[in-house]
């Protein structure tokens, strides 16, 4: 068997094995030159070919990035259009509660008190907390605590050395070193019209002021509401709450000094909605228009208690010859100062420095001088007033007619300043009790409602 497989496989192979000479010459010409007719289009095709492959691919890789960038950014639009869904639900769905509640209606409506409702340990975690209002005034700041009341009155002076940066005085102390001082040492206001004007200064003196009233054990645990005036910007509120922040406030809320003011003089008590609020502090006055769900209108002016006395200052320099310092001139404005011409004539000696020989001297000024040197301010808290009236609502201009317009602030405390509101608004104004207290007392009202108030810094992100 193996034998006939052998034999019938050889002729096989010998047919298949033929010489190529054996075809003839022309038959080797013709395959000699096909032969080179293949590797002269071989050459050429290993030349062209990889030019077209890596066009090729790079067409296919520009494609493929493209379509995966174009997938990208329809995801991310996706996702965002989804995220904003979602956000515009939330704040459909959360629930407005007004710090101020003016009807009787209103405040009905929630009979548990926010202590009673939770569990143990969430009525436990409150009661830890430790709550502060601040008012933080240009020329003063009061501290309120809850449950225990005011707990600090103290002037927002500091006493400083120019050369090591050391705090030698603050407050009170600090206050009477005004035009005391040797050379080297200043005395500064670090706030300046309700804003911070140096912004470490402040971080210091708040840090001192808050320390000296609450425990030290309850201290990263402290929730503030400062007052701040209505007319300042996002930058700035960022600036008071990163102040608070660094004394170490858990939360902080900053609510506008004319709502504060209008809580702390009862209107959340009135039968009808609408009022308006001027609140005359030390460096602002702040105007608004109030309703039972908090301010329509309100502006704030660059005018107040210091204005009154720088204005006091230059008019004793020009018209009797004599250089005051600013805490004589404080002393004029709260013993003969007026604003109303109509008001009874008084009379005040006053020592100073005479302008031209640089000499003591002392002379008499009276009431109406004093009202001349103050009138350009008034008119322009007059014209503050007037311009505020006419952006309100008629509804609400009705309701401020019957109501009055309501004074606060240190500020207001000037002979007749009530009186020539009243005569040349057409409006009847008058000044609360305790004005200077107004504010404080207001955030004392907030602190009740503090568990509910929204943290400032969420909002400004």
């Amino acid at each position: 068997m193996f034998g006939l497989t052998n034999k019938s496989t050889e002729p096989k192979q010998n047919k298949k094995k033929r010489s190529r000479r054996s075809k003839g010459p022309a038959l080797y010409n013709e395959q000699q030159n096909l032969g080179a007719a293949k590797v002269e289009n071989s050459k050429a095709s290993t030349t062209r070919k990889p030019l077209r492959r890596t066009k090729r691919k790079s067409t296919k890789l520009s494609e493929g990035v493209a379509k995966q960038a174009n997938h990208l950014a329809s995801n991310m639009r996706e996702a965002m259009v989804k995220v904003t869904k979602m956000r515009r639900v939330e704040r459909r769905n959360r629930e407005t509660v007004a710090i101020a509640k003016t009807t009787p209606a209103m405040t009905l409506k929630r009979l548990v008190r926010p202590e009673q409702v939770g569990d143990l340990m969430g009525r436990l975690n409150r009661s830890l907390n430790f709550d502060l209002g601040i008012d933080l005034g240009t020329a003063n700041i009061l501290i309120f605590a809850k449950g225990k009341g005011l707990v600090l009155d103290e002037p927002a002076y500091i006493a400083k050395d120019d050369k090591t940066g050391d705090i030698l005085a603050l407050g009170e102390a600090a206050r009477t070193m005004i035009g005391r001082t040797p050379k080297g040492i200043s005395v500064i206001r670090p706030v300046q019209a309700g804003v911070i004007a140096d912004y470490d200064m402040t971080e210091f003196m708040l840090k001192y002021f808050i320390r000296s009233v609450v425990p030290a054990s309850r201290l990263m645990k402290t929730r503030i509401i400062v007052c701040v005036p209505s007319g300042i910007t996002p930058v700035e509120k960022r600036a008071i709450l990163e102040a608070l922040l660094r004394t170490g406030a858990k939360k902080t809320v900053l609510i506008e000094e004319p709502l504060a003011a209008a809580m702390g003089t009862g209107l959340n008590d009135a039968d009808q909605v609408g009022a308006m609020v001027v609140d005359v502090g030390g460096g602002t006055t702040d105007i608004a228009v109030l309703c039972d769900t908090g301010v329509v209108v309100s502006e704030s002016l660059r005018i107040g208690g210091d204005s009154f006395n720088e204005s006091i200052i230059r008019y004793i320099r020009r018209k009797k010859r004599l250089v005051i310092g600013p805490l004589t001139a404080e002393k004029i404005k709260i013993s003969v100062g007026t604003v109303d011409r109509r008001a009874k004539e008084r009379t005040i000696e006053v020592r100073g420095r005479d302008a031209s020989s640089g000499l003591p001297k002392m002379v008499a000024v009276n009431s109406l001088e004093i009202q001349r040197a103050l009138e350009a301010q008034v008119m322009n808290i007059l014209e503050g007033i007037k311009s505020i009236l006419e952006k309100t609502p008629p509804e609400l201009v009705a309701a401020i007619n019957d109501h009055g317009i309501i004074l606060t602030g240190g500020g207001a405390l000037i002979d007749g300043l009530d009186r020539v509101i009243t005569r040349s608004v057409g409006i009847a104004s008058y000044l609360v009790e305790s004005p200077r207290y107004a504010v404080i007392k207001g955030v004392a009202k907030a602190l009740d409602e503090m568990s509910q108030l929204r943290d400032t810094l969420d909002e400004l992100q």
